[in-house]
């Protein structure tokens, strides 16, 4: 499975931004991650197709909402009322299988830059 995201880019705070990601395969479930410089990978939000089941991380609840249709194995990220601190490199991720531990393909990621 490949995953190809798009729509990063540079916003002031307050603004918003919408990211996408598109799989080549079928997926069980897909989410984001992100990666500030100088940080470790984190969680932002996952789907999880059969029950529509969604989590955020609380750093973003409220703000960011996942969204996706399981038919086309694409998976969609807006994100408003976007703060500095949500600078970073925005990974998709895609759990091919339930036999799968954890999220077993990655896009290239896209480049989400805030400015105060």
């Amino acid at each position: 499975v490949q995953l190809q995201a798009s729509g990063g880019g540079l916003v002031q705070a307050g603004g918003s931004l919408r990211l996408s990601c598109a799989a080549s395969g079928r997926t069980v479930s897909m989410g984001w991650f992100r990666q500030a410089p100088g940080k470790e990978r984190e969680f932002v939000s996952t789907i999880m197709w059969g029950p529509g089941t969604t989590s955020y991380a609380d750093s973003v609840k409220g703000r960011f909402t996942i969204s996706g249709d399981n038919a086309l194995n694409t998976v969609n990220l807006q994100m408003n009322n976007l703060k500095p601190e949500d600078t970073a490199v925005y990974y998709c991720a895609a759990r091919g299988s339930f036999s799968a531990r954890g999220f077993d393909y990655w896009g290239q990621g896209t480049e989400v830059t805030v400015s105060s």
